[in-house]
Order: structure tokens, then C-alpha cells, then sequence
């Protein structure tokens, strides 16, 4: 079994976490934050029921921990401040993943570094920028929006999500892509499978399940205040595939065609990483929709990186 870094402990950093704990997906997780106290108080809960679920070890510790590691998440960050700027936002936690990135690499320099922080895409950028072998890092993108798509997809045709097959590409944002093309449920296109079933599907359906994809979040956070629960079970979806070297397909952030932009693609993913990127066939109004989604990003990020360098700094 194999060692994960937390940095960050957070509610999306402990949820991740838990999830790796109950499932057994390492051996130990060692949590890592700013705040001392609060990576004690959640390492310590979360160990107190390991004894009845997988015996994870789990401990509050500092960056010489992560030696040994095979993963290290990166879940840390600045929240936006009232009336801020997203440049600004952006060069704020630009700054504090430059004091991370560093202090990661210098003693878990074969790691994978999978970054949760958003803007998840444009961080993933920022830390290939930092990052001696950018092959490494990755970014969860829309791995949570492809599963929240196949779920409504599911609940709409009466199926067990787990028996859609769909992604969710592009950025993990306003400008996200719902692959309708090749989106299937037991072998079917959609619309096929709706209209063997007698169910009602047309473009109105399609719209409001792309809406409710793009607006998850931020439902969630008008009721809650914040999302944690479905990223931490991605998050150690993403584990289990690196640390098991499972050669799994997840829609994660990385590189593409596009200059200095990271957004999310099927990717095959295993012990180094993402190991290869798959284009899925898209028909013109996703291809262009994925080049629009890229250009947002590639504008959102202007100033912050140029060339693949970090400028702000």
C-alpha cells in the first residue's frame, strides 16, 4: 500500500480523507495545513475510526511527511473576498501554491500532485508551471460534473447512473461541455434508449440537464455553504486509479492543444499520473463549445501565466 498527502484540511481535504480511510485506498495519509490545530483535530477524528473500518493510519504532520508519498492532493487555497477580483484571487493563490509546490517537490519528487483547488484548471496550469516534471500533475476537473451528469442522465431514464456513460469536458466552470454525442445508456445513444422506454427527450431536457450540471455547486453551497462530499469520493476515485496503477478513464484537468491551458479531456490514469489523453468524437457544436471553454480559460488566466510562467509573482 502506498502513503497520500493532504494539503490543506479543509472540509473537501478531510472529506477526502474519509473517504480514502473507509475505503482503505493507502496506507496513511498524513494532513498537512496552515492551521496546525485544525489538521490535528480532523487527522485525530478521522483516525479514531479507522479501528473499525480499513486500519488506515491517518496524522497531522509537515511537508517532511509527504517523503515516500505516491500522491500528494493539493486542496489548499484563498476563498475570494468580498469585492475581489478574480486576477486578483487568482495571483493570491498563485503566491501560496509557489510556497507549496517547492516545498512538495523537494521531498516527494516522483508524486503524483492532483490539485482540487479552484479554479481547478487554471491551478493545475500554475502548478505545471512550478512543477520540475509537469507530466505529474493533474487537476480533478470535471470528474465530478461528468458524475453528476450521468446522474441526472440516469434519474431522468429511470437507470442506475452507474450504467451511463457520458463526460463532461472542458473547464470545470460556467463554460463546460456536456458530450451528448456519445453519451450511452446500455449501449445506446440516449435518445434511443428514451424513446425505447417512451420517455419524453428532446432539447429541453437536454438544456435543463446541462444547467443543473453547470449549477450543482452552487446550489449545494446556497444550502450548505459548501460542496465536499462528492469531491472527497472523486478525489479517492482518483487515488485508488494512481496508487493501483488501475489504467482508468476519468475526465480530468491537463495539458491539451491549446497554449499554456489545462482543462479536462478522458484521460487514462494510473501510477504516473495521466499516462494518455483521448479526444472523444464531437460533433461541431461540441467542438466548438471545447474551443470556446479553452479560449475562457486561456482569457482568465492572462495574468497570471505567460508561457507557461508564472508572471505574478
Amino acid at each position: 500500500m502506498a502513503k497520500v498527502g493532504i494539503i490543506g484540511a479543509g472540509f473537501v481535504g478531510a472529506t477526502a480523507a474519509y473517504a480514502m480511510m473507509l475505503n482503505g485506498t493507502c496506507s496513511e495519509i498524513v494532513l498537512i495545513d496552515a492551521n496546525e490545530a485544525r489538521a490535528k483535530a480532523e487527522a485525530a477524528d478521522i483516525a479514531h475510526g479507522a479501528p473499525l473500518a480499513r486500519g488506515v493510519r491517518a496524522y497531522a504532520g509537515s511537508y517532511a511527511d509527504l517523503q515516500g508519498a505516491a500522491l500528494v492532493v493539493i486542496a489548499a487555497g484563498s476563498n475570494q473576498k468580498p469585492g475581489e477580483s478574480r486576477l486578483n484571487l487568482l495571483a493570491r493563490n498563485a503566491a501560496i501554491f509557489a510556497s507549496i509546490v517547492p516545498q512538495v517537490v523537494a521531498v516527494a519528487p516522483d508524486a503524483v500532485v492532483l490539485i482540487v483547488s479552484n479554479p481547478v484548471d487554471i491551478m493545475t496550469s500554475v502548478t505545471r508551471a512550478l512543477h520540475p516534471t509537469p507530466e505529474l500533475v493533474m487537476g480533478s476537473g470535471t470528474i465530478l460534473d461528468s458524475a453528476r451528469f450521468r446522474q441526472l442522465i440516469g434519474e431522468r431514464a429511470g437507470v442506475n447512473a452507474r450504467y451511463v456513460h457520458s463526460y463532461t469536458l472542458g473547464e470545470h466552470g460556467d463554460s463546460s461541455v456536456m458530450c451528448w454525442s456519445s453519451a450511452l445508456i446500455a449501449g445506446m445513444p440516449v435518445a434511443t434508449f428514451m424513446s425505447e422506454r417512451q420517455i419524453p427527450w428532446g432539447k429541453k431536457e437536454m438544456d435543463d440537464i446541462a444547467t443543473n450540471v453547470r449549477g450543482a455547486a452552487l446550489s449545494i453551497i446556497a444550502g450548505k455553504n459548501a460542496t465536499y462530499y462528492g469531491i472527497g469520493i472523486a478525489v479517492n476515485s482518483l487515488a485508488d486509479a494512481i496508487i493501483n496503477d488501475r489504467h482508468a478513464i476519468f475526465t480530468v484537468s491537463g495539458s491539451c492543444a491549446f497554449d499554456d491551458v489545462c482543462l479536462s479531456l478522458p484521460r487514462l490514469i494510473g501510477r504516473r499520473g495521466i499516462l494518455d489523453t483521448l479526444m472523444p468524437p464531437l460533433n461541431k457544436e461540441e467542438s466548438l463549445a471545447l474551443s470556446q471553454s479553452a479560449q475562457i480559460l486561456y482569457d482568465a488566466q492572462e495574468g497570471v501565466l505567460k508561457d507557461g510562467k508564472l508572471i505574478c509573482l
